[in-house]
């Protein structure tokens, strides 16, 4: 009994070293993703907890579904290290929802709290398939007129799906406090939205943002006396992503 005790706790040693060894390396911390889930499914209180499975890794991840009565539908896609209720999150899948909108706010990998903007790209390729799952997932609902909603590190994760063959069935992003890259690449309407406050990276590269939205329908907006998360103008912030998802989910 007492050898199988100290077998048990090895083993739980080296499972808990293994984890900590992939979050350094850069893979998603799952344990930190399941403790949020802990947090946030007990005191939902619109929209249902669907999970949702990973081809790599088998890994199944937390999303929010929130129908609506029209057949038209965004991902929610949340910035770094939070989950897919937080702030300014829960307020795009909710009231995006109110506005006939289905949405489906998905978990994205994330790093131990300590982690960096830089340390974030190795995850972006598991980012881009938590997305597909995301999009397949609303196909399968029904829902053929689908936009990306993503804000600050889920808008560099998006950009990730969306540069390399996306589903048909994505037809716009609304891309919101992104600091790099441009939309050069892309074929389908974006919405690039920042405040005025925002992060230093966000308004330096604004220029080449503007310049690079070259497909019908993109615009630039920025509002007025916002910030990085839109505290405070988090109306104005859901009346623009929802004039474009209506200008281009027909």
């Amino acid at each position: 009994m007492k050898k199988n005790m100290q077998l048990g706790r090895a083993a739980g040693l080296a499972a808990l070293l293994f984890m900590n060894a992939l979050a350094a390396a850069g893979n998603a911390d799952y344990a930190r993703e399941k403790k949020w889930a802990d947090e946030v499914v007990p005191g939902l209180v619109v929209g249902d907890p669907v999970y949702l499975q990973t081809p790599r890794g088998h890994h199944k991840f937390l999303t929010l579904f929130t129908p609506a009565d029209t057949g038209k539908a965004a991902i929610v896609v949340h910035g770094l290290g939070i989950h897919p209720d937080w702030g300014m999150v829960g307020t795009l899948r909710t009231e995006l929802a109110d506005r006939g909108f289905t949405t489906l706010s998905i978990q994205m990998p994330i790093l131990a709290a300590d982690a960096k903007g830089e340390d974030y790209p190795p995850t972006f390729p598991e980012a881009a398939e938590r997305i597909a799952e995301a999009v397949a997932f609303l196909k399968a609902k029904g829902y053929k007129q689908i936009a990306i909603v993503s804000h600050s590190m889920g808008s560099r994760m998006s950009r990730e799906y969306m540069s390399g063959k996306p589903d048909p069935a994505v037809k716009s992003w609304a891309s919101l406090g992104i600091s790099v890259g441009d939309y050069t690449s892309l074929k389908l309407p974006v919405l690039d939205l920042y405040g005025d406050n925002d992060l230093p990276p966000v308004l330096a590269n604004a220029g080449k943002r503007k310049q690079s939205l070259a497909v019908k329908g993109s615009k630039q907006v920025m509002i007025a006396r916002a910030d990085h998360f839109f505290t405070g103008r988090e109306a104005e912030m859901v009346a623009a992503v929802a004039d474009f998802l209506n200008a281009t989910l027909k």
